[in-house]
C-alpha cells in the first residue's frame, strides 16, 4: 500500500505571485477548491492508499502543495530549501511532522535550493532533477550522496513549467509522458537516452498541467483536459482519472503537486 502526504487546503489561496500562473487579481474560488480538494483525496483514498493529513497552517497558503515539502526515500527525508522567502515557512512543520513519523531528516545545506519532489522524480533507477526556476543544480550531488542513487539533471525552460513535475511524469513500467519543449536540448536528449518509451503531451494539453499526475500502479489521477494523452494512456492498459484541478492550477499547480510520496522510493539503488 502506498502511503501519501496531502494539506487541507483550508489556508490555500493566491496571496502573492511567484510564478507564471499567479495572479493576485484573480482569485481561487474558497467553495471550489474545498471540492476539488476533497476529490483528490476521495479519489486516492480508494487506490489502496493510506493518505496522511499534515494540519495546515495560517499565512502559508502554498502549504497545500506537499510534493514540494521534500523527497522521501526509504526513511530518510530530505526538507526542501524553498527558493523563495513566501514559502520558506513551509520547511520546520514538514520536518517536524516528518521526524514524529518516524523519518530520519536529512538537512541539506542552506545555501543550496530545492524544492523536493516537485523537481526529483524516479524513473526507473534513476532519479532525474530539474534545476533553474526553484531548485539548484548543486543540490542535486548532495541529494545523490546523501541516499545513494544515480541523478540525472536537466534544465527547464519554460517558467510556465518552473517544477520537473509540471512537465514530466515516469511510469511504472518504465516509460514517461513529458512536455518536451519544457526542457533544453540537453535536458530532452538526456530524457530520452534514459528513458525509451515516451508519450509526448501536446502544447494545449500540457498547458492543462497533464503531467502533474499521480502514479499509483495502474492508476493515473491526473487533471481534465488532455483527452489525447488518457486515450494513448488508456491503451497501455492504464485506467485514467481526470479531476478538475482549476483553482490549484491557478496556482502552478494540480494532482501530483498536491501529493508527496511516503517514500517516493523505498531505497535507491547504487
Amino acid at each position: 500500500m502506498r502511503e501519501l502526504l496531502l494539506c487541507p487546503p483550508d489556508y490555500y489561496g493566491i496571496e502573492y505571485e511567484i510564478n507564471p500562473w499567479m495572479s493576485v487579481a484573480r482569485a481561487a474560488d474558497a467553495r471550489i477548491v474545498q471540492e476539488q480538494w476533497k476529490q483528490l483525496h476521495a479519489t486516492l483514498s480508494k487506490l489502496d492508499c493510506k493518505v496522511h493529513l499534515i494540519p495546515p497552517q495560517p499565512r502559508l497558503p502554498d502549504m497545500v502543495f506537499t510534493a514540494n515539502a521534500g523527497l522521501t526515500v526509504g526513511r530518510k527525508f530530505i526538507p526542501s530549501n524553498f527558493r523563495h522567502k513566501e514559502r520558506a515557512g513551509e520547511q520546520p512543520f514538514f520536518a517536524k511532522w516528518m521526524e514524529q513519523q518516524g523519518y530520519e531528516v536529512n538537512w541539506l545545506p542552506e545555501k543550496l535550493f530545492f524544492e523536493g519532489e516537485g523537481d526529483a522524480l524516479f524513473g526507473g533507477e534513476v532519479l532525474f532533477c530539474g534545476y533553474k526556476f526553484r531548485s539548484d543544480i548543486q543540490s542535486h550531488r548532495a541529494i545523490a550522496e546523501m541516499i545513494g542513487c544515480l541523478t540525472i539533471s536537466v534544465e527547464l525552460v519554460d517558467p510556465r513549467f518552473y517544477h520537473l513535475d509540471t512537465c514530466f511524469c515516469p511510469l511504472p513500467d518504465g516509460g514517461a509522458f513529458w512536455f518536451p519543449d519544457a526542457f533544453d536540448e540537453y535536458g530532452q536528449r538526456a530524457i530520452r537516452e534514459h528513458v525509451t518509451d515516451l508519450i509526448d503531451v501536446a502544447p494545449e494539453e500540457a498547458r492543462h498541467f497533464s503531467c502533474n499526475a499521480v502514479i499509483i500502479e495502474k492508476h493515473i489521477v491526473l487533471p481534465q483536459g488532455a483527452p489525447q494523452l488518457v486515450t494513448k494512456l488508456q491503451e497501455r492498459g492504464y485506467r485514467c482519472h481526470e479531476l478538475p484541478m482549476t483553482e490549484f492550477i491557478k496556482a502552478g499547480g494540480a494532482c501530483k503537486c498536491l501529493t508527496m510520496f511516503m517514500p517516493q522510493r523505498e531505497e535507491a539503488v547504487t
